[in-house]
């Protein structure tokens, strides 16, 4: 995680936003609008010169379409791709579960596929 100590690394956090929204093709500004701050607050997010509240931090996360957790620590986790992540969050209950049951079988057959 993106902290040193106890302490959040704020810059650290906002090179990953700046990286995710350069990948997004997402323009500060848009971004700024998106999270519900000024351009000038989102430019000093990203270069860390300015703590956020969880809830902005929330809001630019959903804007990128990526887990938050990419923001804290780079994408180096076990994280659910972002794909997958927005494909069961846009679905309903019944097609949660047979997306979910579908996904358990290709695992299993990859599993016991022989390489």
């Amino acid at each position: 995680m993106n902290c040193v100590g106890e302490e959040i690394d704020y810059v650290a956090i906002g090179k990953q936003i700046r990286k995710y929204r350069w990948e997004s093709g997402i323009s500060q500004e848009a971004l700024a609008e998106a999270a519900g701050v000024s351009t000038t607050h989102m430019s000093h997010i990203e270069t860390g010169g300015t703590k956020l509240s969880l809830s902005v931090f929330v809001k630019i996360a959903r804007a990128l379409r990526i887990p938050a957790d990419f923001l804290l620590n780079g994408g180096d986790t076990e994280s659910v791709p972002p794909e997958i992540d927005e494909i069961f969050s846009t679905s309903n209950g019944r097609q949660s579960r047979i997306l979910l049951e579908v996904v358990r079988a290709a695992k299993s057959a990859l599993d016991t596929e022989r390489v």
